[in-house]
């Protein structure tokens, strides 16, 4: 019934807009991106999000200002100007579960497991949590709902982690997922260099449902590839010793973690989510 969601990270490819706000608050149509990782919680039933802010900075003060200030000046001023409809959105926002926005330990090494290690008492005696990473969004149906339902499905499991068939051309740029014969996780290869290395076409990305099992093997000491620590490196040592389903996304994922591809997610979110999508093939179709 817990999810942590991860953004702890200078953004440096987006400099310098990142230098005020967190990445994740960049808007994908109306919406930030964490917003959009907090909706598809929501939707899946999660009672709970922490939030892993970036330390030293003011993150962590941005996001509870985001999800927790109720703005009454701005609700007065709309009701006096007889525009009330327009403060819905921020009423939908505080109505959402509980949220509690951490920083990630600055003491921990430099990783993407380093946010789940730092939120480990929010959710260590919990059966199973789920973990987002919010560089990566899900169009259609969010993967936290599919993999909450494989994890009901197969209680006894160590994981469940969300995967998407991808194109040859991009195996080099991710997490490439080996399986084993009865079709769970054997291991993943990060980025193969060249085609022949990657053991299929799944792609692992940032959505997985883990249990407190992790945090046997998500510990500083055990850093991986460039000195970071790898929550797949941690995954990897769960389905050496029992099985962690992979489960392909009923969605379409797609990443925002720099800017080129941040504003491909951008126009497909508006073409496919929005009311405004015909406006904006109506522009491209008029550029060719």
């Amino acid at each position: 019934m817990k999810a942590i969601i991860t953004d702890a990270g200078f953004a440096s490819r987006y400099l310098p807009i990142t230098k005020t706000i967190p990445k994740a608050m960049i808007p994908i149509g109306a919406k930030p991106v964490m917003q959009l990782c907090v909706e598809e919680c929501v939707k899946a039933g999660i009672e709970e999000i922490i939030i892993v802010a970036t330390p030293n900075s003011k993150s962590k003060e941005i996001y509870e200002d985001y999800f927790h200030n109720k703005a009454e000046n701005v609700k007065a001023l709309l009701d006096k100007q007889g525009k009330s409809e327009r403060f819905k959105p921020v009423e939908e926002i505080l109505e959402f579960p509980k949220i509690t926005v951490i920083e990630q330990d600055a003491s921990l090494p430099y990783g993407n497991g380093s946010p789940i290690v730092s939120a480990k008492d929010f959710v260590k005696d919990d059966e199973a949590f789920v973990v987002l990473y919010s560089d990566d969004l899900i169009l259609g149906q969010g993967d936290v709902e599919t993999l909450v339902e494989e994890y009901k499905k197969n209680p006894d499991v160590k994981a469940v982690i969300a995967a998407q068939e991808m194109p040859e051309a991009v195996w080099h740029k991710y997490g490439m997922i080996a399986l084993k014969e009865n079709g769970t996780l054997s291991h993943i290869v990060e980025k193969p260099k060249t085609p022949d290395l990657s053991p299929s076409n799944l792609t692992s990305y940032g959505r997985y449902l883990l249990t407190p099992e992790i945090f046997d093997y998500l510990i500083p000491s055990n850093t991986g590839l460039d000195g970071e620590l790898w929550t797949v490196d941690a995954i990897t040592k769960l389905a050496e010793n029992g099985d962690v389903i992979v489960a392909k996304s009923r969605g379409k994922w797609i990443t925002t973690g720099d800017p080129k591809n941040y504003f491909l997610a951008h126009l497909e979110y508006v073409l496919s989510e929005t009311d405004y999508g015909e406006d904006i093939k109506k522009i491209v179709e008029a550029k060719r």
